[in-house]
């Protein structure tokens, strides 16, 4: 049953709902819309996020607000990794550039724990940022939702 407070695919996860769940996280966080990624995680959700630790949605709102306002023209590409009965982990990396027009790779790993109902309960990442230059973008699809047919991090040799 999907409503507000529900989000499938649900656990225990198999090798296909685990994939499903990767890319609707990706597609959420490349709408870089705070409110509607927040609600895809518990109301008192627990992070780590780099040095950051946000609790609860209004912690995630007000955290990703001030991520997209520094990292723009964000583009994000995650790849299952392994999981289990209600966790995941991933890979991912994605391309942004700050004010200055730097761009950056910032490559990372995600560990995921989800609640029954499918919410994501706890969400704790490594990243790294890398400096690399406009030629070096790979990520090159309008903003928004990757294109279905654009490779994956393994294709890209990322």
């Amino acid at each position: 049953m999907n409503t507000p407070e529900s989000r499938p695919p649900f656990p225990p996860f198999t090798r296909e709902t685990a994939m499903q769940k990767v890319r609707k996280a990706e597609d959420a966080w490349n709408s870089r819309d705070p409110v509607a990624v927040s609600l895809a995680y518990t109301p008192d959700t627990v992070w780590r996020n780099r040095a950051e630790f946000p609790v609860g949605r209004a912690a995630v709102v007000e955290f990703l607000t001030r991520k997209w306002a520094k990292e723009l023209e964000y583009r994000l590409i995650k790849e299952l990794w392994a999981f289990t009965e209600n966790r995941i982990a991933v890979r991912f990396a994605y391309e942004w550039h700050d004010d200055s027009g730097q761009w950056y790779r910032s490559y990372g790993n995600e560990n995921w724990e989800f609640a029954d109902n499918g919410l994501m309960h706890r969400r704790y990442a490594s990243i790294n940022d890398l400096p690399i230059k406009a030629a070096d973008r790979k990520y090159f699809w309008p903003q928004g939702r990757r294109p279905d047919d654009h490779p994956g991090l393994s294709e890209l040799g990322l």
